[in-house]
């Protein structure tokens, strides 16, 4: 009965450290897509800026 104790503690921990780890790594994919498409959203606003001004850039 103690080794399954043990091993359900054991289990658990690793579980609990699991689920962690895949949290961070949403929460890090979220962020990651949050700040790619403002870049993509400020670029765009340049664009349509300097293609309103004239300006060529090559």
């Amino acid at each position: 009965m103690t080794n399954l104790i043990l091993f359900v503690n054991s289990f658990l921990s690793y579980l609990l450290c699991f689920v962690l780890i895949i949290a961070l790594v949403i929460v890090a994919c979220v962020i990651g897509v949050k700040w790619r498409k403002s870049k993509d959203a400020k670029a765009g606003v340049e664009a349509q800026t300097d293609a309103a001004d004239g300006s060529t850039t090559a």
